[in-house]
């Protein structure tokens, strides 16, 4: 009888657990996503296909265009933007790279840009783990780097980033709306 209390217990116990858990944060409009240099480097790790180690992760959120005029509105010209939404867009090297002739170690980095009509700034920054561009500190930029725009046939409804490695150079491809900027960095063979 004594065990049959118990368990009794014990499973009130853990339905209002389970119940309390039951509030899940709601979904958000713009997920989270990575991308990898190489591409696809985690599926290619599994089928034992690699034939480059890993030289970036890129990690950001994807916003919708959702019928929203993008550039000099809802992202603002000449102002610095997160490269996404939500949290600030995170890149990690696993190697040392080289961006604009400056020397980038190995390591965690935020990425933003100052996006204009015809040539975008993309930053790589020092701090670390923070919402928007709320907390940016230019004191904190590694490097920055002019890249032209290239406007788009096409509309790209999510924004989007993703690589392309040829040999040790690598390009980040950043996509939203009918823009396109291209971010070029080399694996740096100096350790």
């Amino acid at each position: 009888m004594r065990l049959i209390h118990v368990l009794s217990i014990s499973f009130l116990l853990n339905v209002n657990y389970l119940k309390a858990q039951d509030k899940l944060p709601s979904l958000d409009k713009s997920p989270l996503d990575m991308s990898y240099c190489p591409s696809n480097y985690p599926i290619l790790k599994v089928q034992e296909k690699l034939s480059d180690s890993l030289i970036a992760r890129v990690i950001y959120s994807r916003p919708g265009k959702n019928g929203r005029a993008i550039f000099c509105d809802l992202v603002e010209y000449g102002k610095v933007w997160r490269l996404g939404a939500n949290e600030a867009t995170e890149i990690e090297f696993f190697k040392n790279i080289i961006v604009n002739n400056v020397k980038v170690k190995k390591g965690r980095y935020t990425l933003y840009a100052i996006p204009n009509e015809n040539k975008w700034t993309l930053i790589i920054n020092s701090e670390l783990d923070t919402w928007g561009s709320f907390m940016y500190n230019s004191k904190k930029d590694i490097v920055r780097m002019d890249v032209p725009v290239e406007l788009l046939p096409q509309t790209i409804e999510t924004f989007s980033i993703y690589f392309e490695l040829k040999n040790k150079i690598a390009q980040m491809n950043i996509l939203w709306d009918n823009v396109k900027v291209k971010f070029p960095f080399t694996v740096s063979t100096i350790k």
